[in-house]
């Protein structure tokens, strides 16, 4: 059983900067591919980010390319979203998730995920 805690959410100005962290425990940290879900109001969840499990490879959605970024300290069984260039559209709950398997699509439903912080990007 893993168990996921996200922190770091806010409010930001449109432009700013925000770091989004996400701490595990339980399980094998090193086993699980690691990423980023949104979900905002009135909208289907979306897949942000994820990684491998050394964190070399890395997948994003087509919305935040070029100016969201995923790491991981698998040392410190972290997983981080920096997400930079902030649009009023990133506006939502984000959501970390881990799974035995790679996702990368909005499709996929990884079998753990923490309780979610909010962003909010005001214009």
């Amino acid at each position: 059983q893993v168990q996921l805690v996200e922190s770091g959410g806010g409010l930001v100005q449109a432009g700013g900067s925000l770091r989004l962290s996400c701490a595990a425990s339980g399980g094998t940290f090193t086993t699980y591919a690691m990423g980023w879900f949104r979900q905002a109001p009135g909208k289907e969840r979306e897949f942000v980010a994820s990684c491998s499990y050394t964190g070399a490879t890395t997948w994003y959605g087509d919305y935040v390319k070029g100016r969201f970024t995923i790491s991981r300290d698998n040392a410190k069984r972290a997983v981080y979203l920096q997400m930079n260039n902030l649009k009023p559209d990133d506006t939502a709950v984000y959501y970390c998730a881990a799974d035995p398997a790679y996702f990368s699509t909005s499709s996929r439903s990884p079998k753990y995920w923490g309780q979610g912080t909010q962003v909010t990007v005001s214009s």
